[in-house]
């Protein structure tokens, strides 16, 4: 079993009081029932409902576990039958093949629970919380530290895999503690210094740990209507420098500094261009929406389409920040 980390719930059926796995429909099961728990996976899925490019193909088989239990049952069914595990969040950085993800697709979006502990000013959250939920819920309390976070389009999981940041701000400089599931069903907590974090990067990425939950460090005391005034501030910045009346992945390239990726977009006169259904947006070049029908081919294309140009004229090859899961042809 591997596992690959990225960031509707299906896990609502009562679990059967048995001590293995059954299937239903016979042969050509549709659910498959993990004793023990309220979830169920479900094969051929498709992933474009599930991902905020709104593109991809289906996962061999899907899962949303809603507690520690269920997630434990997951990955011990791939491990039984020999499959790899991609673990998905909002799916808000990812751009999912046309020909879908092999293997046990597990969903996080519905792994929740929160808790403020005014003594210490932490805030501990379940990998399936929503970034910018958080923001708000903080600055309705009055604790500081979120604000920057509200135009993050993520769950708590996937933020601290990347390293999640805007406005100079970034998960690494707040997080105090995250809790990861290992392979084989056993917890480790870890600090942010042992995540080797760097700009949008940390150890994570690529491993075969799941984030189950982090501890974040805040300052509470503050008033609620100066943090609401600044976190809306942030808000009103994300809308009106970023195009989100299409779908997209947000940032589809890391930057490379001293430059802006869009800025090095921008330059090479890329933006408005389109393939497919997949177009540079014209408010914001280092996004790439879609802009209607768009296949997830169209949008890898692009991409490779503006390294290709970018690197021509400034001799800079632009990183991925988008994190692309399946197969892709190597030439468009």
């Amino acid at each position: 079993m591997t596992i690959s980390q990225a960031a509707g719930n299906v896990c609502t059926i009562s679990a059967l009081n048995t001590g293995t796995q059954t299937a239903a429909n016979s042969v050509d099961s549709k659910v498959i029932y993990l004793p023990g728990t309220e979830c169920v996976i479900k094969s051929q899925a498709y992933l474009s409902a599930f991902t905020s490019y709104r593109v991809g193909g289906a996962a061999q088989l899907y899962a949303s576990p809603r507690n520690l239990e269920a997630l434990k049952a997951s990955i011990e069914y791939a491990k039984e039958n020999d499959l790899p595990v991609t673990v998905l969040g909002a799916g808000s950085n990812l751009l999912v093949s046309d020909q879908g993800i092999p293997g046990l697709v597990i969903a996080t979006r519905h792994f929740r629970s929160k808790h403020f502990d005014s003594q210490t000013g932490q805030l501990t959250v379940a990998a399936g919380e929503s970034i910018p939920s958080l923001a708000w819920e903080a600055a309705e309390l009055g604790w500081e530290g979120l604000e920057w976070a509200v135009g993050i389009p993520g769950t708590v999981g996937g933020a601290v895999v990347m390293n999640a940041g805007a406005h100079n701000s970034c998960i690494a400089e707040m997080l105090v503690s995250a809790e990861l599931l290992a392979p084989d069903g056993t917890l480790e907590t870890v600090t942010p210094a042992e995540l080797d974090y760097k700009y949008r990067t940390s150890l994570l990425q690529g491993g075969d740990r799941i984030v189950t939950q982090a501890t974040f460090q805040l300052q509470p005391g503050a008033d609620p209507v100066q943090v609401k005034a600044i976190t809306k501030q942030h808000k009103q910045h994300r809308l009106s420098t970023q195009p989100y009346n299409f779908p997209s992945c947000g940032s589809v390239f890391r930057n490379p500094k001293p430059y802006s990726a869009g800025w090095l977009i921008e330059q090479a006169g890329l933006k408005g261009y389109q393939i497919g259904g997949a177009q540079v947006a014209q408010l914001h070049a280092n996004f790439i929406v879609n802009r209607g029908g768009a296949k997830a081919s169209d949008i890898f294309c692009l991409i490779n389409y503006i390294q290709q140009e970018v690197q021509e004229r400034w001799s800079i090859w632009l990183e991925p920040e988008v994190k692309m899961i399946g197969e892709f042809q190597a030439v468009c």
